[in-house]
């Protein structure tokens, strides 16, 4: 089997994902695109490989089974493992004026859709994944967050965090006690899972609005996708250390 290690990262067709793909690829990874949309994965590819990257389209929706199942496949055919898991696609969510999701007037068809994405998706690529993962001699998992995910800040009136996003913030705090669950079902494995914060990067998930460039939110990102053995586990982190739960 190659001794090029193998990622996948989802949602890589743009933004953080795109240059997660991009800093990994330039550590010597051989990288999947996972993204829905063939035309933005293609270019992307390309793009990459203009740059000197050996990466491969997988096209991923992280809402469907076949469509995660034939991307296990795909990769299996390309690869035989995989060495990192980057769960980065998610979504936000319909929002009202100033980017408010007020909770008084939530529609629950948008939770379920926000939560299909964010947390869902990442369950279904997750296991999915798992047997190829599993034949990694140092496997990684990382899930993209937010740190609007914690509540220690969300609770605290003297810190700001932004407006109230009454369905994606919850989502992200879904999916780090998910992240939790699966350290503490990973314990005594080579398997390190942990939650990134990539902090306010100007993308169009937002608008452009940030005060982060993609590859300033991609670096922690990328530093937990290649950890050392007994690196931590079960843990979030923004660029400055581990954010409170």
């Amino acid at each position: 089997m190659s001794e090029t290690k193998i990622a996948l990262v989802t949602g890589a067709n743009k933004g953080i994902g795109y240059e997660v793909a991009a800093g990994l690829g330039a550590l010597g990874y051989r990288v999947g695109v996972g993204a829905r949309d063939e035309t933005r994965r293609e270019d992307a590819v390309g793009k990459l490989r203009a740059a000197g990257v050996d990466a491969f389209g997988v096209p991923l929706d992280v809402t469907g089974d076949r469509s995660v199942t034939e991307a296990v496949e795909l990769v299996e055919r390309q690869a035989g493992r995989l060495d990192v898991l980057v769960n980065n696609a998610g979504i936000s969510g319909e929002s009202g004026p100033g980017w408010v999701q007020d909770p008084t007037t939530l529609d629950p068809d948008l939770v379920r859709n926000v939560v299909e994405t964010n947390v869902i998706g990442v369950i279904r690529v997750t296991n999915a994944m798992l047997p190829l993962l599993r034949r990694s001699a140092s496997p990684r998992i990382v899930n993209v967050s937010s740190s609007v995910a914690s509540l220690t800040r969300q609770a605290d009136p003297n810190t700001y965090v932004g407006p109230v996003m009454a369905a994606y913030s919850p989502s992200k705090s879904f999916l780090n006690a998910v992240t939790v669950q699966y350290a503490r079902q990973f314990a005594g494995t080579d398997i390190l899972i942990n939650a990134v914060c990539p902090g306010l990067v100007a993308t169009d998930f937002n608008g452009f609005y940030g005060t982060r460039t993609p590859e300033q939110g991609a670096a922690t990102a990328i530093r937990l996708a290649t950890l050392p053995d007994g690196g931590p586990t079960g843990s979030f982190f923004e660029d400055d250390g581990v954010i409170p739960w």
